[in-house]
Parts: structure tokens; sequence; C-alpha cells
């Protein structure tokens, strides 16, 4: 097997990893702390959850997607940690998106939105990281 089909494997293991706590968080944030705020807490629960997956995400991949983050040290500085956080944060701003489109346009479960956005934003999320920071 090539060792980039390898690598995206990897790479969706770890994104499993940290959607199950991106979900978890956003379902115990929602339904026990922002509940009160109606559909604003699911949008408030969506970031905070996010940036807990985005921690795990960044994590898991220096330590087993990204082989030449272990080589050559790439990905351990604070500008790549940075640029590896622009980029969850333009995954995050369309997470938003699609959880609206799924939401408030077709009425959809929260937790089924959550599942379709996140496969979207897993290709998103590989294919930056891969070009900009891990090549």
């Amino acid at each position: 097997m090539d060792n980039q089909i390898k690598e995206f494997f990897r790479y969706i293991i770890v994104g499993g990893t940290a959607f199950i706590v991106d979900a978890g968080l956003l379902y115990v944030l929602y339904n026990c702390i922002f509940y009160t705020f109606a559909e604003k807490g699911v949008y408030i629960s969506v970031a905070i959850s996010f940036i807990g997956g985005l921690i795990v995400n960044y994590i898991l991949c220096l330590l087993f997607v990204f082989k030449i983050a272990k080589e050559e040290n790439k990905g351990k500085s604070i500008s790549s940690f940075m640029t590896f956080s622009v980029i969850g944060l333009i995954g995050l701003l369309l997470t938003e998106f699609g959880m609206y489109i799924g939401l408030d346009i077709f009425r959809s479960n929260y937790l089924i939105v959550k599942v379709l956005v996140a496969g979207l934003i897993l290709i998103w999320n590989y294919g930056a990281r891969k070009l900009i920071i891990f090549s």
C-alpha cells in the first residue's frame, strides 16, 4: 500500500478519535451546560467541542500520522501549531456553516448533521495540513 494512502488511513483514525472527543464534548456541553441557550447553545457547544477535538488531533497527528513530523521535527513549532489552528479555525467556520444549513434550513438532528459535516471537514483538514505544514 502506498505511504500516502497509509498516512491518510492513519489520519482517518486520528480524525475519528478527535471526532469522538469533539462529539462527546458537544453532547455533554449542550445537554448539561448550554441547553438553556436553546439554538445558540448548540453553536457555543460546537465551538468549544471543536477546540477540544483540534487539540487532540494536533497531538495525535504529530505522534502517529505525519512521519515527517517525527523524522524532521516538522510541525512542532509554535508557527506550525498556529497554522494548524488556522486551518482548524477555517474548518470550524465550515462546520458552523454546515451546522446552520443542517439545523436551520433542513431542521435535522444536530448529531446527525455533525457526523455529515465532520466527514467533509476531515477531507479539508487533511488536505490543507498535508500541503501547508507536513509537505
